[in-house]
């Protein structure tokens, strides 16, 4: 004999079904929108989709948009290596070995979380155009590798979820810090590193202000500019827009549907004691 479902249960699922909803409904839409004409898109909300599909693709793809593509691609999958590999780094520092002035110099990591990194944008402008990076994707990718919250994330992780014994026995066999850094830290610190890889992937292929001030050259532009001015020549067409906006949020999909289960265990796993 079946048990009968308990009422609190049809009341949380029944919830959480419909916070689901509500959380895909803004992608449904968005989706369904891209496929009318721009001028149809202000008659009310569209269920089904319409027949202007063809024709939003053209105006997408005739903007070299796959150009603009690649750009996101090397700037975002760049950066966040980047970051990746200096965050494990500071961090696996900051968490195992002693060194004159770690504490402040921790302290001053932290504190650099809490200024706006749009205060900080004319400066960076400056610096990258002294080093001649303005109009370079270099100028997107180096100032991304200096992140205090990866620092903070990583050390946090390695301090909690690396315990020392296994270091000290990685010692007494023979390997320096280096070798037990890449033979028993960065293992153990994948979910970490792959959450933090998801974390800064987004921030990056996003990212609007900082390729708006720093890139002037069409070709070296990334999906959030280049969706800036698609469609402008006579008209702005908001419905390639938000279909350019649909094809620009696949790969993000893609890329968390694969790490999701990583990202649930690196956030978790980081708040417990080893």
């Amino acid at each position: 004999m079946k048990k009968p479902i308990a009422l609190s249960k049809i009341i949380v699922y029944s919830f959480l079904s419909l916070m689901t909803l509500l959380s895909v409904m803004p992608f449904y839409f968005m989706i369904i929108t891209g496929t009318y004409v721009n001028e149809a898109i202000y008659t009310g909300i569209k269920l089904v989709p319409g027949n202007y599909f063809l024709q939003n693709l053209h105006t997408v793809l005739s903007t070299n948009f796959m150009l603009f593509y690649k750009n996101s691609f090397v700037v975002a999958l760049a950066s966040t290596a980047g970051v990746m590999l200096v965050s494990c780094l500071a961090g696996f520092a900051f968490a195992k070995m002693e060194f004159p002035g770690k504490r402040f110099l921790f302290m001053f990591v932290l504190g650099t979380i809490m200024i706006p990194s749009q205060m900080g944008l004319v400066g960076m402008a400056i610096e990258m155009r002294w080093f001649g990076f303005i109009n370079t994707h270099l100028s997107l990718i180096l100032p991304a590798l200096a992140n205090a919250f990866g620092v903070f994330w990583m050390r946090q992780y390695i301090a909690s979820s690396v315990p020392n014994e296994i270091l000290e026995s990685a010692n007494i066999d023979g390997c320096n810090m280096f070798i037990s850094f890449i033979r028993i830290v960065l293992p153990i610190t994948r979910p970490a590193l792959i959450t933090l890889f998801l974390f800064f992937f987004l921030w990056s292929w996003n990212d609007y202000l900082v390729p708006l001030v720093m890139i002037n050259n069409q070709d070296l532009y990334t999906i959030p500019l280049a969706i800036a001015i698609l469609g402008q020549l006579h008209r702005t067409d908001y419905a390639a827009r938000i279909l350019a906006l649909t094809l620009a949020t696949l790969p993000v999909l893609g890329i968390f549907a694969a790490g999701s289960k990583y990202l649930i265990r690196g956030m978790v796993a980081g708040s417990l004691k080893g």
